[in-house]
């Protein structure tokens, strides 16, 4: 039966990890932007399922993880800014944080999984209009990391994604690639 050749070994490897988890492990400070337009810079102390122990210049914070939309290292705060464009039209549509994971915009491991291989430029698009063009570098069950032009690495939670299209505008989000199944295009499915 064909299948996503090395799919099986990544999601063993990746699939349960967190973005958060290797941040708390490595001390480095990052740029958190959140919901609500607000942005927080600060060093992850520890988590738990729901929170992230921040300490900032304001000292220890509290931060819900569905609060945050993505982070990047501190140090390229101001070069990610100006790579990060906004949807007018999706920003006007004013969407707030989805709580309830059965509500959000999906996009499917199998879809994934062949953009962390073939390395092709992919929009993404957040709740509150943000888009994000860059290479889709790595995914949890909980993010997506993209490299972005210069290099820069931002991690996405999933839960703040709007949509996800290619160069030619075609979907990549769930309800779309149950009936197009471009990862059976890809080669890896052999």
């Amino acid at each position: 039966m064909p299948e996503l050749q090395g799919f099986s070994d990544y999601k063993k490897e990746h699939y349960e990890s967190s973005a958060f988890t290797t941040l708390e492990t490595s001390g480095e400070e990052s740029l958190f932007l959140r919901h609500g337009g607000t942005r927080l810079t600060g060093t992850l102390m520890r988590q738990s399922i729901y929170d992230l122990y921040l300490d900032t210049a304001l000292g220890e914070m509290v931060v819900p993880k569905v609060e945050v939309k993505c982070h990047t290292p501190a140090s390229t705060s101001e070069t990610v800014a100006p790579l990060i464009k906004i949807d007018k039209k999706v920003a006007a549509l004013a969407l707030d944080t989805i709580h309830a994971p059965a509500h959000r915009y999906f996009i499917k491991n199998k879809t994934l999984y062949p953009l962390t291989q073939e390395r092709q430029v992919m929009f993404l698009t957040l709740l509150e209009g943000e888009i994000i063009k860059g290479l889709v570098e790595d995914f949890s069950r909980y993010d997506v990391t993209m490299r972005l032009k210069g290099g820069i690495r931002l991690t996405v939670l999933r839960h703040a994604i709007y949509d996800m299209r290619d160069k030619r505008g075609r979907c990549y989000l769930k309800w779309f690639q149950n009936k197009a199944k471009d990862w059976k295009r890809s080669k890896l499915y052999t």
